[in-house]
């Protein structure tokens, strides 16, 4: 097991402290062998094994816990009473009422506790009503770059530009790194990730009747990251391409909405909003999706390099999330900036582009960031590999090297 230190460092941060920590992801970004690794450390730092109660409810060894009583009562069981006990509850959402079993450990015992779940029903306002202030949700994604080349084995003359080819077109799922970049074979890793999450967390979740359509709404997103759609232009497309009907009582643009939510909970696609930057507010209408993963995108549409630049956008988007910030599409006056990305202590603005060498290309990507009447950070980023790293107090940054800081 290859560690994940963005993730450690935080569940150890959070060790001891009276929420609740849970992970959530889509499945086999890492979540499982995260806490696996979590107990191990808990038992190097001198906790024994009897205070540490670990159940994977995808184990058939727990298939009897179906309900919140029959789980408090096996962890009950379990627990060491007169001392903190650690308990460690892997898609813990299988188990229905789960929550006030957890609500009742907490009351009941001295323990710590740590949850990963699939699917964003997890948080449902069910439990966040129950456990009102009492959690805590780490979000957890595939490998960032600087993670996938931990995780896999390159020859010692393979260059960084040759490995972030391999990064472009696999993706960050931990799974493929056993399959030394066998096209054929990672395809059918990413085949069976895929319809795992479209089983289980999407169909069964939702008792979706229209799975053609699901999969066409999954195709149309993942073609067109980094565009900016809303549900009534994917269901006109659909329309036009006889992949819907439109009906006047069931409006084809509701259906499409309440099926990117459930793509949305299940992890497949994150959004970003548009925000005005003269106004500061959040506009509610359109906005861009973004596949949190590219090798299952090319996975489902075959590897393309025509549409690299938006791939480019989709990989900074997903390396924002990770460094916590919180992402939106910036508008000002009529033009777009691809990311406003803040967080308490920090704010910037970015741009993304395959190249920035082109004088017409160079300032469309500028001027939108240089009529910012602010003196937040503003940064563009592309794949070339210059002497310029400034213009007019704008920073140029090679996105390599962007990811691997």
């Amino acid at each position: 097991m290859i560690d994940r230190p963005i993730y450690m460092k935080t569940l150890q941060e959070f060790r001891d402290k009276k929420v609740i920590k849970i992970v959530t992801g889509i499945r086999r970004c890492g979540k499982s062998t995260l806490l696996l690794m979590f107990a191990e450390y808990l038992r190097k730092s001198g906790v024994s094994e009897d205070h540490i109660i670990q159940m994977n409810f995808e184990s058939f060894r727990w298939k009897d816990i179906t309900d919140s009583q029959k789980l408090y009562d096996a962890v009950a069981d379990k627990i060491v009473h007169g001392s903190r006990t650690y308990i460690i509850l892997d898609e813990v959402q299988m188990v229905q009422g789960w929550s006030k079993a957890i609500d009742s450990f907490l009351v009941d015992f001295d323990t710590d506790i740590y949850i990963t779940g699939s699917n964003t029903y997890l948080l449902s306002s069910e439990f966040s009503t129950l456990l009102s202030g009492r959690y805590v949700e780490i979000r957890m994604l595939p490998l960032s770059f600087r993670e996938f080349l931990d995780f896999n084995t390159f020859a010692s003359n393979v260059s960084v530009d040759e490995k972030f080819q391999k990064y472009l077109q696999f993706g960050g799922m931990p799974a493929i790194s056993e399959y030394d970049f066998n096209q054929e074979r990672i395809n059918d890793v990413l085949q069976g990730i895929y319809s795992t999450v479209i089983l289980k967390d999407v169909l069964e979740r939702n008792k979706i009747a229209d799975q053609m359509l699901l999969k066409k709404i999954v195709a149309f997103l993942a073609d067109d990251v980094g565009n900016i759609v809303s549900p009534n232009s994917i269901s006109n497309f659909l329309a036009s391409q006889g992949g819907i009907n439109k009906d006047r009582k069931n409006p084809a643009s509701r259906t499409v909405e309440t099926y990117i939510g459930y793509l949305q909970n299940a992890f497949v696609f994150y959004s970003a909003q548009r925000y005005d930057i003269k106004g500061k507010q959040y506009l509610k209408t359109l906005g861009k999706y973004y596949i949190v993963d590219t090798g299952l995108r090319n996975m489902l549409l075959g590897y393309r390099d025509t549409d690299r630049g938006h791939i480019l956008e989709n990989i900074v988007y997903f390396e924002l999330l990770r460094r916590g910030y919180r992402v939106s599409i910036g508008i000002l006056g009529g033009k777009e900036i691809d990311f406003v990305a803040e967080k308490p202590e920090h704010m910037m603005y970015v741009q993304v582009a395959e190249s920035i060498t082109g004088v017409e290309t160079r300032e469309r990507e500028l001027v939108p960031l240089q009529n910012i009447p602010d003196n937040y950070e503003k940064i563009v980023l592309s794949m070339d590999k210059s002497y310029v790293t400034s213009y007019a107090g704008i920073k140029a940054e090679n996105i390599i090297d962007f990811l691997l800081e």
